[in-house]
């Protein structure tokens, strides 16, 4: 991580009151949870932006507006205006394969299907820290919904609460 630089912070989710707290906007729910409660919000650069600081880090928390497949637009320009190196840059997002409320982090990887994350390596390139947030697998529910519809579906107050908990172990 550049020190000099400020990090970026991409929540992946899908805009619109329809999409919240759904499994898919768990990015968006975390940068919600890591802004400052004072935060103003604005849209620039195809995204909701924020900055706030973070363990004395500069930090810019984002939201792209672009929807999930399309999550690159957003996160190209932003780095390109702010002059954001690749390893500042940090994406947290949903992952089905992962049990609900376990985070994994790496760098860099496949994007394992994922239709944000491979908008966003096919943008900027594919070495930026990753941040999962597992939303489980209908399966492992008993449910035999899609993945479409299970990821587009909305958590129960249980999955919430974890899902919330989890959140809060992120540390940038």
């Amino acid at each position: 991580m550049q020190e000099n630089k400020p990090v970026l912070i991409v929540g992946l989710g899908n805009p619109g009151k329809e999409y919240e707290n759904t499994r898919h906007n768990v990015g968006f729910m975390a940068v919600d949870v890591l802004a400052p409660n004072d935060s103003v919000w604005k849209k620039e650069k195809n995204a909701l932006t924020t900055r706030c600081e973070i363990d004395g880090k500069k930090i810019i928390l984002a939201k792209p507006q672009t929807f999930m497949n399309n999550s690159g637009d957003a996160v190209l320009p932003l780095m390109t205006f702010y002059k954001i190196p690749l390893e500042n840059l940090i994406v947290i997002h949903d992952d089905m394969d992962i049990k609900l409320g376990e985070k994994r982090e790496k760098i860099g990887g496949s994007s394992a299907g994922h239709n944000g994350i491979k908008s966003i390596d096919s943008a900027v390139g594919g070495d930026y820290k990753r941040i999962r947030i597992g939303i489980g697998h209908p399966h492992d529910f008993g449910s035999q919904i899609s993945p479409v519809d299970w990821v587009l579906g909305k958590f129960d107050d249980e999955q919430l609460k974890t899902i919330k908990s989890v959140i809060k172990t992120i540390n940038i």
